[in-house]
């Protein structure tokens, strides 16, 4: 069981991270040409920091992932065009869960436990938040994620990370605001749909 890698560069963490949230959200389009690829690393939703790599940013990264044994060229029957797939979940042997939370801080930097049971719902559905917390503490001990402030953790994938301390302290919501807090998070996730089948029709 290999129980590291290589410390990534951030451009190969988003490509990498995008790779495998179209694997598990849109297995039909899977595996995803570089113009694909693209579209996925430089979405503006569901992405912090949002990003504009070019075609020859993402094919760097592409050959230096598949040189670490983290993604594989796709091609031969049935694939009229060269594509691209993760092997992150075999290289470190992670299941479902561990890479819906490792995707998820991969796309969009650091998270409470709350904001990753919410952003990983169309990758796995946590039973709750003590579940969450469990796959992080493992997670932990394999030294993928770390904790840091305000309740967030953060991925390890591209070495140490510090988190600077300017986030709120959260405070208990009212009624409303929780359906607010619930329609913003659908509307987000409609969007990124959107997103992605613009992206595959115009590939």
């Amino acid at each position: 069981m290999v129980t590291s890698v290589e410390t990534l560069h951030p451009v190969e963490i988003r490509v990498l991270g995008a790779l495998i949230e179209k694997d598990i959200t849109t297995p039909e389009y899977y595996p995803l040409t570089v113009n694909s690829l693209q579209n996925a690393c430089n979405q503006k939703s569901s992405r912090d920091p949002v990003v504009q790599f070019d075609e020859r940013t993402v094919e760097h990264a592409l050959e230096t992932l598949k040189n670490k044994h983290l993604v594989v060229r796709v091609s031969g029957a049935g694939h009229r065009v060269e594509k691209w797939a993760h092997r992150l979940g075999e290289t470190l042997n992670l299941g479902r869960r561990e890479m819906a939370l490792l995707c998820v801080l991969m796309l969009r930097g650091a998270q409470t436990v709350g904001e990753l049971r919410g952003r990983t719902e169309r990758m796995h559905e946590f039973n709750d938040l003590d579940e969450v917390e469990r796959v992080l503490e493992t997670l932990e001990r394999s030294e993928f994620v770390a904790r840091a402030s305000r309740g967030r953790w953060v991925q390890l994938l591209g070495g140490a990370v510090e988190v600077e301390d300017t986030q709120p302290v959260a405070v208990a919501r009212t009624p409303l605001e929780e359906r607010v807090s619930a329609l913003e998070h659908e509307l987000q996730r409609l969007k990124q749909q959107l997103e992605e089948k613009l992206g595959e029709k115009f590939d």
